[in-house]
């Protein structure tokens, strides 16, 4: 994001402010409860929207160090990231290509090779066979460059570690975020490193959980007892690229920085940005860190979470009241998160109520309007 942008944003929220207006779409949307519970629709889901498109799988600071290794699950499926001896990263299916087991068990250390705990097959870590046990007597003549790992396509980029499950070429990560690479390179994630993480299930939706995060109708209210004060009451904009969207919240005190001279304006002091990562990454960038939302779909019904927080790279641990910082930060957005999260479980609860044939949004929620239109469009899509 260039200084331009930054201040035409400000200066939008200001007219806003002035206004007493909000930031508000043509009309009023519905989005049909089908979409949150339907167990074909889910599945439709994870083929075309988590096995087709690009997914950040991992910040590039876990996965630092030659001949490391990390494993992950992502949309159902088992993986393997490492990053080999000339520092290139890769990515596989972590199942042995002999009898199928789970090829690592570990979460994540240093390795060149990877044993299958089974009967012995040795696998580099970038992906080939190298040694099959009692190989020549027991599969005499096999063919050990087709039975590598599965690739998947794999790409490092802004900080980031992004796969693509559906194929084993790189994605294109610029043409993924369609403009938003200068927003990427502006955060400057790649200067960061997680410094705590928390993950837990929740029993709704990804998209509800999604949808909770990109509106600030609901910050006095749903979080009047913690974070509500600090935020202006539904004053926000947001900005699609392609199937992405920036939201943007303004603190309060908004007020007092756009008194000032506009060469002074920042707009990560000013606000929080929530980029939204189609399909279910989101960014929570606050003025010194970023705070990384993975929701990965289990069911219709279920979503597991990982919360990570991200501070510079150069966080002393030793420095006592440094880490204090980052704990309280962390601990302070993990409990936010709680409170939308508990809401989002509620509101799971009662679509199979009959009370709604369809939940509606507000011309001040065209966010979450527009994030429903993609997925409907990427599903068609994906057959």
């Amino acid at each position: 994001m260039d200084r331009s942008t930054e201040i035409e944003l400000l200066e939008e929220l200001a007219g806003l402010r002035e206004a007493r207006a909000f930031y508000l779409d043509d009309s009023v949307a519905a989005s049909p409860v089908a979409r949150y519970t339907c167990p074909d629709r889910f599945a439709r889901e994870r083929e075309a929207l988590f096995r087709r498109l690009p997914a950040i799988v991992a910040h590039a600071s876990e996965l630092s160090a030659p001949d490391a290794f990390l494993t992950r699950r992502s949309c159902g499926l088992p993986l393997l990231l490492t990053r080999d001896g000339e520092g290139a990263v890769h990515a596989f299916l972590n199942v042995c290509r002999h009898r199928g087991t789970r090829l690592v068990e570990a979460e994540s250390g240093c390795r060149k090779r990877f044993v299958c705990p089974y009967h012995g097959w040795t696998f580099g870590n970038r992906g080939a066979l190298e040694t099959v046990t009692h190989g020549e007597a027991g599969f005499p003549g096999i063919d050990r460059g087709a039975l590598g790992l599965k690739r998947l396509g794999c790409a490092e980029a802004l900080g980031w570690i992004w796969i693509a499950a559906g194929t084993d070429d790189p994605p294109d990560i610029d043409g993924f975020l369609a403009g938003l690479a200068a927003d990427f390179a502006w955060l400057d994630a790649g200067s960061l490193k997680i410094v705590h993480e928390d993950t837990e299930e929740r029993a709704a939706n990804w998209k509800i959980l999604v949808e909770g995060g990109i509106e600030a109708y609901h910050f006095r209210i749903a979080h009047k007892d913690s974070i509500g004060a600090y935020f202006q009451d539904n004053l926000s904009s947001y900005r699609t690229f392609g199937r992405h969207i920036r939201s943007i919240l303004p603190r309060t005190r908004f007020d007092d920085m756009i008194a000032k001279p506009r060469e002074s304006w920042s707009l990560r002091r000013a606000a929080n940005l929530v980029y939204t990562v189609f399909p279910s990454a989101q960014l929570l960038v606050q003025e010194d860190h970023v705070v990384w939302i993975q929701a990965q779909p289990l069911a219709p019904d279920r979503t597991r979470l990982r919360i990570a927080t991200l501070a510079p790279a150069d966080f002393d641990p030793s420095d006592t009241e440094a880490a204090l910082h980052w704990r309280r930060n962390h601990d302070i957005t993990v409990a936010t998160l709680a409170e939308d999260f508990a809401i989002g479980e509620s509101i799971q609860g009662g679509l199979s109520s009959g009370a709604n044939e369809e939940l509606r949004f507000g011309r001040f929620e065209g966010a979450l309007d527009r994030f429903n239109r993609t997925v409907e469009r990427e599903i068609g899509a994906g057959g």
